[in-house]
């Protein structure tokens, strides 16, 4: 074997081991910005079902399906390359951009109680904003869209919290390292999903074939089980919106209020958790979280009627005019 040929297999042997090391980097980095965007991950997983609920169960996976491979577009196609650009040439625009999409999540999480609360006011602003569907296929794809619009605000704060996570490097390392957070996230996700909506599927295959007397009794108790949980996740959901919108929208005036907000919030959480040592980290979190909850409500019932009276008759201008 020449010299030569050994030199460039040397070459190739070290720009391999280069490659592995830094594949492993991504990795790693792509694990650790995924835990950091776990409770959004949690919210979004809390959510989905309520989509769900109320259809035919046979169309309970391909409308998951969907939803998913939006989560996927939205990810992958929008918002990866959105925010390497907004990072990279307009990173003081990304905090105004999730402010707007917390606000959203508000409307949404507060229009949900509303409809819970005062289902006959509900039908109204919902025939107001020509929402209201009139048969079973507009149903489904009135909540896959709707689904799918609530996913892209979670998506985003997950993909801006994936990048602030991440050290300073090349792009194309940023680029694949949330891709990799994307991929993975929404395959986790709705993996979960399906799981849960089809449970009681699997509790009536269990209640009907199993042969054992704990198996049987198992299946019976998912199938009863299930629609309470479902209902739980409902209102866990609904939370976790208007909780998120909040603390999206907290997170921007600590960056563009007064300082004295956050000072604020951090004291009234501080001083909680001082009162009980043993779960201080627990009732400082819970404190926030209470405090984001509230600004979420006041936010997103302030939205209802500047969405019915101003961006609802814009919209419907906009359709005719189009």
């Amino acid at each position: 074997m020449s010299i030569g040929l050994i030199g460039l297999l040397d070459d190739i042997a070290a720009i391999a081991k280069v490659a592995a090391a830094s594949l492993d980097d991504v990795a790693s980095q792509a694990a650790k910005a995924g835990a950091k965007a776990a409770g959004v991950v949690i919210d979004d997983t809390a959510v989905t079902p309520g989509y769900v609920i109320g259809l035919e169960p046979k169309r309970e996976l391909p409308i998951v399906g969907k939803i998913a491979a939006g989560s996927l577009r939205n990810k992958l196609m929008i918002l990866l390359p959105a925010a390497l650009v907004l990072s990279y040439f307009l990173p003081g625009a990304i905090t105004p951009l999730l402010m707007l999409g917390g606000a959203y999540l508000c409307y949404e999480g507060v229009e949900k109680v509303f409809h819970a609360l005062m289902p006959h006011s509900a039908q109204q602003h919902e025939a107001q904003l020509g929402t209201v569907a009139l048969s079973a296929q507009s149903v489904e794809d009135e909540k896959v869209a709707s689904a799918i619009k609530t996913d892209f605000i979670l998506s985003a704060e997950i993909m801006a919290i994936t990048l602030a996570a991440l050290p300073a490097g090349s792009l194309w390392k940023q680029a694949l390292v949330l891709a990799l957070v994307g991929i993975g996230i929404t395959v986790a996700v709705y993996g979960v999903v399906a799981l849960i909506v089809k449970a009681d599927d699997a509790g009536v295959a269990l209640a009907r074939g199993s042969a054992t007397r704990v198996s049987r009794a198992v299946g019976r108790g998912m199938v009863r089980g299930m629609p309470v949980l479902l209902k739980i996740l409902s209102v866990i959901g609904t939370a976790a919106m208007i909780w998120v919108g909040g603390g999206i929208i907290l997170h921007g005036l600590e960056v563009y209020g007064p300082p004295a907000i956050h000072h604020a919030i951090h004291a009234v959480a501080e001083a909680v958790a001082h009162a009980v040592p043993s779960l201080a980290a627990v009732l400082e979190w819970a404190v926030e979280a209470a405090i984001s909850g509230v600004v979420g409500l006041v936010v997103g019932a302030a939205s209802i009627p500047v969405v019915g009276f101003i961006f609802a008759p814009l919209w419907k201008l906009l359709k005719r005019l189009l």
